[in-house]
């Protein structure tokens, strides 16, 4: 107990080293002497209950919950496919398409509306009343996507998406409403878009920057190909149904090329002839309409040129040179 127990009315008992035998009822009488005759107060009773630290059946409880942990998470680590919220997809910017899958076992309502978006919440794909609904998609994706025809049916709500480009890295998301916009069911998936990379060696004839999107462009469409690094630099510029060679860097001058019929077939890649070491860098290409704004994404791709070794020529003299004195090998204009 305190020392000043009777000065500060704090009679509080400190029991150390507890037992389970101490378990009971406490009380806390306090005894006097007043006039001779002794008196006797009863303050409190305290009831206490020591409880055993750790039963033996709460160690056999443990042991089974951690071993059962262990099973949930390799089982998890498993099958993390079917248990992700998000599902992954990763595919090469020049692949010809992709698809974004979304299954569901049951069989949706025929007048239910499928809507397929992007993190920025455009509109890729809208799906009602038995077919597609374009006109309610965003211009990036117009004739770019695909659904199954009768998708509702085995529940089959997978997206292809074509013509990609490095930009349509991006979070998908499937939502399936009812009649009354109630949310059915809700899927995501990511999609990594790896960048396009060409290597080459310098001395090589050409090179090919590959972009291919939607045919049938605008016949008012612009084309730029430009070096955004290691600095700015128009490598080449279509407009008004021609090239404009007066609008190029001056150091890709008669080194660029691009298909005549290109707007017709969608086939925007740029052939870069003689490529040197000063190439390296990275290249994109955009498309604008009439007005200069951009009518689609954008098309990057990662160019490195390797430089050849050149070994300097060497011309010897072999009148002032001893083969005994001089141990050096005779080499006379040699190159790779």
């Amino acid at each position: 107990m305190k020392t000043d127990a009777l000065e500060t009315g704090d009679l509080s008992l400190n029991l150390t080293q507890l037992h389970l035998s101490d378990s009971g009822s406490y009380t806390c009488t306090v005894r006097g002497f007043r006039r001779g005759i002794e008196r006797e107060r009863r303050v409190t009773d305290v009831q206490l209950q020591v409880k055993e630290r750790f039963p033996s059946w709460a160690t056999a409880l443990l042991v089974l919950l951690v071993v059962g942990l262990l099973v949930s998470g390799a089982l998890l680590l498993h099958f993390r496919h079917y248990f992700m919220s998000v599902y992954q997809v990763e595919v090469d910017s020049g692949a010809e398409s992709v698809q974004l899958p979304c299954k569901t076992t049951v069989h949706l309502p025929e007048d239910a509306k499928v809507e397929w978006r992007d993190g920025g919440d455009w509109k890729v794909h809208v799906y009602q009343n038995g077919s597609d609904l374009p006109e309610q998609q965003d211009r990036y994706y117009r004739d770019r996507t695909e659904m199954k025809r009768n998708l509702l049916k085995p529940g089959d709500l997978s997206l292809t998406l074509k013509y990609l480009t490095d930009e349509d890295r991006n979070t998908y998301t499937c939502t399936v409403y009812n009649r009354e916009e109630h949310i059915l069911m809700k899927k995501q998936v990511l999609l990594d878009v790896r960048v396009c990379r060409e290597e080459v060696e310098e001395g090589e004839e050409s090179v090919q920057l590959p972009f291919k999107t939607t045919p049938h462009l605008p016949e008012d469409a612009t084309v730029e190909w430009f070096c955004y690094e290691p600095s700015y630099r128009r490598v080449h510029l279509y407009q008004n149904r021609s090239d404009q060679p007066e609008e190029q860097d001056q150091d890709y001058k008669d080194r660029t090329e691009m298909k005549k019929d290109l707007l017709k077939t969608g086939d925007l890649s740029l052939t870069l002839k003689y490529p040197k070491d000063t190439d390296t860098g990275t290249y994109m290409c955009g498309v604008y309409n009439k007005d200069g704004n951009i009518i689609m994404r954008v098309k990057t791709v990662e160019l490195k040129v390797k430089g050849r070794i050149q070994i300097k020529d060497e011309t010897v003299d072999i009148r002032n040179r001893s083969s005994s004195t001089d141990p050096t090998p005779l080499m006379a204009d040699q190159s790779v």
